[in-house]
């Protein structure tokens, strides 16, 4: 296919009948359009224009050429205009795959805001537990914890995930109050099943000291869901390690206690995923943007137990 800046330059230089006016029109040199010219001249082996020290005129396989390509011209220009203002402009249908847990509680209450920054943006979000393939599925982005990027797929963190020890003020008052992790083990548990043994998930502990501690707490009760740990820990029916988030209400509303409040899990980070090429659609850009915003300014503290 000939080089694009050497029709344009022959179709601006055939309308002005001169390579001065046609090279003012594209904001380039004299020299680079006539350059161009005489490179489109030697692809399709013909004269395209006569040249004299006072004028440029088409030769007539020239004019022929001109009235061919013009209107194509003229076309594409229009549609390179029109993905310019799309890449520019946010607009179109945005996917999004989430945890459900994260999605539903921390980023869904933010639609509204987005949707009145961003009208022609359409969410079309996923809220579903597993980690997606961004091109082959077609995703804009994807939301979750720590995960290994594929080539060609880029991160950016929203908050760190941090699991903290909790028990109901009821079971506290019932029981000895742990004064180390290795204590914990000895108190009927509410643990988290792992999705890949099947077993009751291990946890090393972090001091903010900097020392560390693997527990297994008592599996007194088996659960698979964040939330299901925490009612039934609101419950009294067991302490329990839980995502800070999702602990964070029943903290707030003191149906939870925070127990060893020096120690913590920690989980990495949950990211915002998307694939890393330079020119993104606007939609994803502004997305991704106010999502990090977002989770920095009002979120984050939720997640982090240090």
């Amino acid at each position: 296919m000939e080089p694009w800046g050497n029709l344009v330059s022959f179709v601006r230089a055939a309308e002005a009948l001169n390579f001065s006016e046609a090279a003012r029109r594209l904001g380039v040199s004299s020299s680079a359009v006539s350059k161009n010219v005489a490179q489109l001249e030697r692809n399709l082996g013909t004269r395209l224009f006569h040249r004299s020290t006072r004028r440029l005129t088409l030769t007539e396989v020239g004019e022929r050429f001109y009235a061919e390509v013009v209107e194509h011209l003229d076309s594409i220009e229009a549609a390179i205009a029109r993905v310019d203002e799309f890449r520019q402009v946010p607009a179109g249908r945005l996917r999004v795959s989430l945890s459900p847990s994260m999605g539903i509680d921390n980023v869904l209450p933010l639609l509204s805001e987005f949707n009145t920054l961003y009208p022609a943006v359409v969410p079309d979000w996923h809220f579903e537990n597993r980690r997606v393939d961004l091109i082959a599925e077609g995703f804009d982005a994807a939301i979750s914890g720590a995960v290994e990027l594929m080539p060609g797929v880029v991160a950016r963190e929203l908050c760190k995930l941090h699991l903290v020890a909790v028990a109901s003020p009821t079971f506290v008052k019932n029981n000895p109050v742990p004064k180390e992790p290795g204590e914990l083990e000895a108190l009927d548990g509410i643990v988290v099943r792992s999705t890949q043994s099947g077993r009751p998930r291990k946890w090393t502990m972090r001091c903010t000291d900097g020392s560390s501690y693997d527990v297994s707490l008592k599996p007194s009760f088996i659960m698979n869901d964040p939330e299901a740990i925490c009612r039934c820990a609101a419950m009294g029916l067991g302490v329990t390690l839980a995502p800070l988030d999702r602990a964070y209400p029943y903290l707030q509303r003191g149906e939870l206690v925070r127990l060893l409040p020096d120690w913590y899990v920690d989980l990495g980070s949950v990211v915002v995923y998307y694939s890393g090429q330079k020119l993104l659609p606007a939609k994803t850009r502004v997305f991704i943007d106010f999502l990090v915003d977002h989770f920095e300014k009002n979120l984050a503290p939720n997640f982090r137990a240090v």
